[in-house]
């Protein structure tokens, strides 16, 4: 009977460009970039990598298809090499590839690494093409991001009967939070401080989010190499190791675009895969547990919202936990510790690893203490990709024993 992922693998190194707008540096240039950093950490020769996974969206016009850009960029030995996409959870499948390659005993040693060269797209947020499919064209032909986002406030002013001006206080705050914390991280995107103020005065775009509640898309790479527990021990000696806990993704069936079960106020999916990753990764009270998480932050509704979907707040309770700085930096489970997509950035193809590059500094303890989660065990991160009816979500969970 299968017994999940539990303990089974562990990152061995892991390395993370700076995101922004990297006009200087080519698509091959970010994946070089955060290699070097990810293989001088796992403290290996790349001749030692087995396999290697490469995640992008739908950067083919500086990356390209297959796995082939990754193998020639980093000249790795004849190895196999695939290209995953799945919407923004695309950098957190590569990672969950690389590690059920080693789990399953058919590499030693694999590599796993995202990357996306957005801001040379020529296009304002996310490109738009023909990669949707038709069923979403037709579903979906006046519809945009933001507007599709904005619904989620609405909906979930109209479930727990909160006035519209108390979700704009909370979102702002969620905001103006993740902007603090990227301020001091060196690798983000976005290094200004925005007051609750500030934000809450911004254009809006699609009521009632305004500008400063809208993640924009970024140029980066991530990358991460895996092994089993005993590899990293023999490699990294007298060394913390950290642990993949759980790998947990969730699809969308379209019940609910298509039955009266889902009311728009929450992601089903992030239910759904917050469950399973638990039960996998044997946590009983993640209110309690969870000592810090990286959450899909594409909008700051999303972030609220997400923090009821993955029980960490209980339903309806959000706005209080928010309002009063349980996610905060100095609070009981900080959340976006290093700006998230909002700040650190949203380079699609290699955001669910950046995300787990942050939870994997800050649980070796390698971050200034200005913003270090300190006695950190367990640290969780969440993509979601698509629209609030229609989507997949993906989460992870690493530790320290």
């Amino acid at each position: 009977m299968a017994s999940g992922i539990k303990d089974k693998v562990a990152i061995l190194g892991m390395g993370c460009s700076k995101f922004g707008e990297r006009w200087e540096s080519s698509a091959e240039d970010l994946m070089v970039e955060s290699f070097t950093e990810c293989l001088q950490d796992a403290g290996i020769d790349k001749k030692e990598i087995q396999a290697a996974y490469l995640g992008s969206y739908n950067d083919e016009v500086n990356i390209g298809k297959s796995g082939v850009p990754l193998g020639k960029t980093l000249k790795l030995p004849f190895i196999p090499v695939s290209r995953l996409e799945n919407y923004c959870a695309t950098a957190t499948e590569a990672f969950r590839a690389a590690c059920y390659a080693v789990a399953a005993g058919a590499y030693d040693i694999v590599l796993a690494l995202g990357v996306e060269k957005l801001k040379d797209a020529g296009y304002g947020g996310l490109p738009g093409g023909a990669g949707a499919g038709v069923d979403a064209f037709m579903s979906g032909a006046n519809s945009t991001a933001p507007g599709a986002f904005a619904q989620l406030a609405t909906a979930y002013v109209a479930k727990h009967n909160l006035p519209m001006e108390k979700i704009k206080d909370a979102i702002a705050h969620v905001s103006a939070k993740s902007h603090a914390n990227g301020v001091m991280n060196p690798k983000a995107h976005l290094r200004r401080a925005v007051s609750v103020e500030q934000i809450k005065a911004a254009p809006m775009i699609a009521y009632p989010l305004g500008l400063f509640d809208c993640c924009g898309v970024s140029d980066g790479s991530a990358a991460a190499i895996v092994t089993t527990p005993e590899i990293a021990r023999s490699i990294k000696k007298n060394q913390d190791i950290i642990k993949v806990k759980s790998l947990q993704v969730s699809t969308t069936s379209g019940e609910e675009s298509i039955a009266n079960t889902w009311d728009g106020s929450y992601f089903a999916t992030t239910r759904m895969s917050a469950s399973k990753a638990y039960a996998e990764a044997g946590i009983k009270d993640p209110r309690n547990e969870i000592s810090m998480l990286e959450v899909h932050d594409c909008f700051s509704i999303t972030e609220f919202v997400t923090m009821e979907d993955l029980y960490l707040s209980p339903v309806g309770g959000a706005y209080e936990d928010v309002m009063n700085g349980f996610y905060d930096l100095d609070g009981p489970t900080p959340c976006q510790v290093d700006g998230g997509l909002k700040c650190f950035g949203h380079p699609i193809g290699a955001s669910g690893l950046r995300m787990i590059y942050a939870m994997y500094e800050q649980l070796l303890e390698r971050i200034p203490d200005e913003r270090r989660v300190k006695n950190a065990r367990l640290g969780l991160t969440h993509n979601l990709g698509g629209r609030p009816h229609q989507n997949v979500a993906a989460i992870s969970i690493i530790g320290r024993d």
